[in-house]
């Protein structure tokens, strides 16, 4: 696999540069999003940038919507099979736009406490659905990180399935008088094998380098630059973006309940799951390219 990698890596590497210039142009969001702009890079791959530069990606109250609709779209796209987010300008995100949702949080509705604290259940329930809906999808998602990965931007690629950092990124919680309640807490212990760091990162709110973060597992490969990030993402979309659909969206369900459950539980699944999943018409094209030694690019799969 990574002979294969590294060989189209080299042979499109001017390819994937271009894309990613192109990609990277300040075109805007894309309509009817106002906070998103969505391209398509390459064959069966969609690209998702959080957009507005100018404040540092800050996620206001359209972003958290816009995303459902966005990924929401993107789980029924028969043409999609892999996702790359990342955002636009000289960072990642600096998380939530507090200045923007202050007022959900801090004038809540209601005439009680009882009927406030259910308008604030709602407000925390319709924000975690925001990056629920990346590990809903069943397209796989790839999170390209640079420079700052604050608060919000943390709960975001904790709920992706690959991620992948520049060298000068960074990822941290926000001190601001409350716990993380949009993921951060429920996913990354799942991320990083190390219950002390996650715990040491959530209570100090302290920064985590591109190097920690590598060596802890919550990016499993860093880059030196944005420009290379964006190339390397693509290569691994590419990669998956050549396989099965079936395959590889059944790959992420699995791997998601196995998660979540026992062996015994996840086996269970498994085989309940393949039992339709095995007959399939992409099975026999797999096998027969790998016996006539072609590469899974050279397979025509269904849509899906």
């Amino acid at each position: 696999m990574n002979v294969v990698i590294r060989s189209a890596l080299i042979g499109s590497r001017a390819l994937c540069l271009h894309t990613v210039r192109a990609m990277s142009t300040p075109a805007g969001p894309t309509p009817p999003f106002t906070t998103l702009s969505v391209s398509h890079p390459a064959d069966h791959i969609t690209q998702v940038e959080l957009h507005r530069p100018d404040k540092r990606n800050a996620m206001n109250k359209a972003f958290w919507s816009e995303m459902v609709g966005c990924f929401n779209q993107i789980a029924e796209d028969p043409e999609c099979r892999v996702v790359v987010f990342s955002g636009a300008g000289k960072l990642f995100t600096a998380g939530i736009d507090l200045m923007d949702i202050a007022g959900d949080l801090l004038h809540p509705e209601g005439d009680d406490t009882a009927r406030t604290s259910w308008y604030l259940r709602r407000i925390v329930s319709k924000y975690q659905e925001t990056f629920s809906v990346i590990e809903k999808c069943p397209k796989p998602v790839i999170a390209a990180v640079h420079g700052a990965c604050v608060g919000g931007g943390v709960d975001l690629i904790t709920a992706c399935d690959i991620r992948l950092c520049t060298q000068d990124a960074w990822f941290q919680e926000v001190d601001i008088g409350l716990a993380a309640d949009v993921g951060t807490l429920q996913r990354l212990p799942k991320v990083i094998g190390s219950r002390s760091l996650v715990n040491e990162l959530a209570l100090t709110a302290r920064k985590m380098y591109s190097d920690e973060a590598k060596s802890s597992g919550l990016v499993s490969r860093v880059f030196p630059d944005k420009e290379t990030l964006m190339a390397g993402a693509l290569e691994v979309a590419g990669e998956i973006a050549a396989r099965s659909p079936i395959a590889v969206q059944g790959t992420k369900v699995n791997l998601l309940y196995s998660r979540d459950h026992s062996v015994a539980e996840g086996l269970e699944f498994m085989a309940t799951w393949n039992m339709s999943m095995l007959q399939t018409q992409d099975l026999v094209k797999s096998a027969q390219a790998a016996l006539e030694r072609k590469s899974p690019k050279s397979v025509a799969f269904s849509k899906l």
